[in-house]
């Protein structure tokens, strides 16, 4: 029976509740990977992440990121929830104002900044590049938004350590309101092996200008109460769209409301184009594990 450090965590919200729930796992270095996949679909969370020695200097840890399905390369908030389970445990230094993490999608930068709230931490998002559709594939989103009222932006297919579609409603009404056909973006997640779609609206509120609803249908989530790679590529789209723009060089994002949470969730985008994507995280259980 092997006892290890367990860590549930509260991703991208400012008070426990609101966020997504991550589970971490300290201590398995000796682990196969069979092993914890077990504890994944055991825990049943959308992700469990095992923080491991590094294999590069220039990491400060290694991650490795479960679904209950399968290990996937990179997630965001698993990436963020990681990253203050380090600090926390000590496993990095607690005065560390930058970290790199090292995980299926390479070397990430995660910036630390102490805000008027709490810690903040803010993960690099991987280099988003749009791909181009299949027309069969390309039919079913517009299937799928039929008679739905659109923004600026059209609709597009994007990777980066994830693959999304994105779309943006006219309003944060119509967003807030939709009623999706869930069996179509299942199909359309397995038809173009994407998560599933992402749609977001501009908001006029006084502490957030973008709201956000994620379908990861391709993992099996109905909906998703805070996403950092789909916010990740949402704010790559925006900004390459209009970069000019209001939303060029970031923003902040409402996401979960639908759901019975109320995430947060920064969103900067620098010169060059690099998104970063960031929030608060609460540990809501620190405890031991026992796993054979």
């Amino acid at each position: 029976m092997d006892t290890v450090r367990y860590l549930q965590l509260d991703v991208f919200a400012e008070k426990a509740g609101g966020g997504n729930p991550l589970g971490v796992v300290i201590g398995a270095d000796a682990w196969s990977d069979s092993t914890m996949q077990r504890l994944a679909t055991w825990t049943g969370l959308v992700e469990t992440t095992f923080l491991l020695p590094p294999g590069n200097a220039e990491a400060s840890y290694r991650v490795r990121i479960f679904t209950p399905q399968r290990e996937i390369a990179f997630a965001g908030h698993p990436t963020i929830g990681s990253a203050h389970a380090a600090l926390e445990t000590g496993l990095v230094p607690a005065g560390s104002t930058e970290l790199v993490q090292e995980c299926g999608a390479g070397l990430l930068p995660i910036h630390i900044d102490q805000g008027r709230k709490g810690r903040v931490l803010s993960v690099q998002a991987p280099r988003a590049r749009r791909i181009e559709p299949d027309v069969l594939h390309a039919k079913l989103v517009r299937a799928i938004l039929d008679r739905t009222p659109l923004g600026s932006l059209s609709p597009g297919f994007v990777e980066g350590g994830r693959r999304w579609w994105i779309a943006e409603f006219a309003d944060e009404t119509t967003l807030r309101e939709w009623q999706p056909d869930h069996a179509a973006i299942a199909r359309l997640a397995k038809a173009s092996d994407s998560l599933g779609l992402c749609v977001f609206a501009r908001c006029n509120q006084p502490d957030y200008e973008v709201a956000v609803r994620a379908f990861p249908a391709g993992v099996g989530i109905v909906e998703d109460p805070a996403s950092g790679a789909a916010n990740g590529l949402i704010g790559a789209w925006i900004a390459a769209g209009e970069p000019d723009g209001a939303l060029a060089r970031g923003y902040r994002v409402s996401q979960g409301r639908e759901i019975g949470r109320d995430a947060r969730i920064g969103i900067r985008i620098d010169v060059d184009g690099t998104v970063w994507v960031g929030g608060m995280t609460h540990t809501v259980i620190d405890g031991q594990l026992s796993w054979r």
